[in-house]
């Protein structure tokens, strides 16, 4: 397989789709590894296998409408695959196999048939002590988001899963790129008030515009670059409340056509009404209940 991620919303030939089967039993709290499985096991609101399972077949129908070829993980007994995009991602021709958190190690192992048809040339292995997840990884032709935590807390935090080491081996890796670090706000228990990746707090779409929740990061000034890159007429800002559901998070099969939460209704009106954009809306609400959605559930790996 030829990889090819240029950018997050070129059109989609390949990709990898989580796995919601054999999900196992809901996390004790104390297990849950990121704020808003917190709140969800905390409030009796984690979500059945049954409609996990019906949300990711609806958001395989529509990426096989669009001719995607859809890979799945195999099957790991009792326990979460949903969200791909942290196991690895790909930048231009080369996959980064992240280095997730202990929780989540053993999901690598499901992989293997997908790593295998890349050349082993386009692997990269990260050190041990580099922490990277594919969530706060945002590709965009000759930038790289990345989000990240600087805080002396980092090792404290479930939810701090990129640090600074990473970011500088993915500068030497891609010399080219303009490499943009952004510390987001971090918090295990309160999802109003932490970001778990990048992609929950910003994402591109279309060409040139962008979705945007301004209180994510530590530093205001971050979220003033991003607005200086696309314009401030490009960007859409969601609400506390839009983020807490996890807006943002929506996945673009082309500059044209994105993935979206069918209850995201002011969102989903502006992207098509003001932006021209197609938006193929679905119920996932039951996943969002466990800190991702749409992109979370993908690991792209060809766009044209």
């Amino acid at each position: 397989m030829k990889l090819n991620i240029k950018n997050e919303t070129g059109r989609l030939k390949s990709v990898v789709l989580g796995q919601p089967n054999s999900m196992g039993p809901v996390p004790a709290l104390l297990d849950s590894y990121d704020a808003k499985s917190y709140y969800s096991i905390e409030n009796n609101l984690y979500p059945k296998e049954s409609e996990i399972i019906s949300e990711m077949n609806a958001f395989e129908a529509v990426l096989k409408k669009y001719e995607v070829e859809v890979l799945r993980p195999d099957i790991i007994e009792d326990y979460n695959q949903v969200f791909a995009r942290d196991v690895a991602f790909v930048i231009d021709d080369k996959m980064i196999i992240s280095n997730v958190i202990a929780d989540r190690a053993d999901e690598q192992e499901a992989y293997k048939t997908v790593f295998e048809k890349v050349a082993w040339r386009k692997i990269i292995n990260l050190p041990e002590t580099a922490h990277i997840e594919g969530g706060d990884v945002i590709v965009w032709d000759n930038f790289l988001f990345i989000g990240t935590c600087f805080s002396e807390d980092y090792r404290n935090y479930k939810t701090a899963r990129t640090n600074e080491y990473a970011i500088e081996i993915l500068k030497e890796y891609f010399p080219k790129k303009r490499i943009i670090d952004l510390e987001l706000k971090k918090n295990d228990k309160i999802p109003y008030e932490g970001i778990l990746h990048l992609d929950c707090t910003f994402n591109p779409v279309g060409t040139d515009k962008c979705i945007i929740y301004k209180d994510g990061f530590v530093d205001e000034s971050d979220y003033r670059l991003i607005i200086d890159i696309f314009g401030e007429e490009n960007c859409f800002h969601v609400t506390p409340e839009e983020m807490f559901e996890m807006n943002p998070n929506i996945f673009s099969i082309s500059p044209e056509i994105v993935v979206s939460d069918k209850t995201f209704t002011r969102m989903n009106d502006h992207l098509r009404n003001e932006w021209g954009i197609t938006v193929e809306e679905i119920p996932y609400r039951e996943i969002s209940k466990m800190g991702g959605l749409l992109r979370c559930s993908t690991m792209p790996l060809v766009r044209e």
